[in-house]
Parts: C-alpha cells; structure tokens; sequence
C-alpha cells in the first residue's frame, strides 16, 4: 500500500471516529482530497485508494491535471478564487464552486455552464473572519445573494463554505464553524433548503464535524505540505 493510500485511510478513520462521537453517520461526511500543487501521480496513487473527489485552488495548474485524468472518474472542485477572466474554464471543467461569493460571478458561471452538462454545484462562501486577504461575502448579505444564486439556471446552490483564519485559536474556529451550520439553518427557514456545509481541514476536521460539516476540505495530510 501507498503513502498516500495510508494517509487517506488514516484521514477517513479520522472522519468515522469524529462524525461517531457526535452522533452522526459517517456516511454524511465526505472527503474532498485539496491536491493543489501536487502531480498527477499522487492523485493517481489517490484515486487507485478508493478517491474521486478532488480539489484544485489555482485553474491553470489544474486544467492539465483535468486532460490527464480526463478517463478516471473524477468529481472536480474549484476551491480557489473566482476571477471573471476565468469563469468560462472554470464552468467547462468543474463539477463543484466551492468561493462563490458575487452575483456577477454567479451570472457568468451560469451563462457559460454548457448545456451538455449537469448544472454546477455551488456553495457561497462566508467570511466570518473578516480577515480581507479572504474572499466571502458577509454574513449579512448572505440571503439576498443565496436567493439570487438559487434562481439562476445552469447552477445549483448546494450549501455555503468557510475558511477561519489557521492561526486563530480552535475555540474561535469551532464557533466559526458553528455560526456557518446556523446560516444554513437560517436559509431553510426562509425555503432554501441547502445540503452541504463545506467546512474543516487537516487541523480542524474533528471540530468541523461536531458543528455539522457535511464535507471536509483536507491536502496536507493526505499529501504532505504544500510545495
């Protein structure tokens, strides 16, 4: 067995363990393998471990990776930032948005979705951090741009993502965490019924789950730090 098919079991034993000590199936949690800046052939040792989801932070790096694996079964995700220069690649080639955060960008990725494809799974992220060197959209603003998505063809509103800052302490991520599984909440009373909370990494999954994370986002300790 690989490095990387260790690393993944001792991910996906991390997820059962955290999701049963709160209660929860296992089942409802899946995995998003971040393999930003890694080869090919790590994603193939991955994928040969029983992955299909995975995500990419930057499209230039990731298109060549898409070609190359273009005859795996593979459930893409555009993790990064949205750029307008970029919706038209990132609607030809992803199953998944994870950083929506405008409507102009919302409205370009629906246009460009082709009509020969599925609509493109979209969760909004929320900045709760108020960090500005992260993208979100505040907290505030986050019905009247959720219900703006839901009405656009093309596009499926699935859930919302965030991103506390690493540095801070786990007590503020976990509140973080738990303010997100509230908005949700919030948005199914007003008839936006959302399935995904797209929430936790490497060091955060545990606490994550406990808050309710549907699926958790994890690179490093699936394939080593980042190069």
């Amino acid at each position: 067995m690989s490095a990387i098919a260790d690393n993944l079991n001792r991910v996906r034993q991390r997820i059962a363990e955290a999701a049963r000590g709160c209660g929860r199936d296992p089942a409802d949690i899946r995995l998003l393998a971040v393999s930003k800046t890694k080869p090919v052939a790590m994603l193939r040792e991955a994928w040969e471990a029983g992955q299909r989801a995975f995500g990419e932070n930057y499209l230039q790096d990731a298109l060549p990776k898409i070609a190359a694996l273009e005859d795996r079964d593979i459930e893409w995700h555009y993790i990064g930032r949205i750029q307008s220069n970029k919706t038209r690649e990132i609607a030809a080639h992803f199953a998944w948005v994870h950083g929506l955060d405008r409507l102009k960008h919302a409205r370009r990725l629906s246009e460009q979705r082709p009509a020969t494809l599925p609509p493109l799974n979209c969760c909004i992220q929320v900045n709760l951090s108020g960090e500005a060197s992260k993208g979100g959209i505040e907290a505030t603003r986050l019905p009247e741009l959720a219900r703006q998505v839901a009405a656009l063809p093309g596009l499926r509103l699935r859930g919302l993502m965030t991103l506390p800052d690493p540095a801070s302490p786990l007590d503020d991520q976990r509140a973080a965490f738990e303010t997100l599984a509230g908005l949700r909440a919030s948005l199914a009373r007003e008839g936006l019924s959302l399935d995904t909370l797209s929430m936790g990494m490497s060091r955060d999954l545990e606490i994550a789950i406990a808050a309710g994370a549907t699926l958790v986002r994890v690179g490093t300790d699936i394939f080593g730090a980042r190069d």
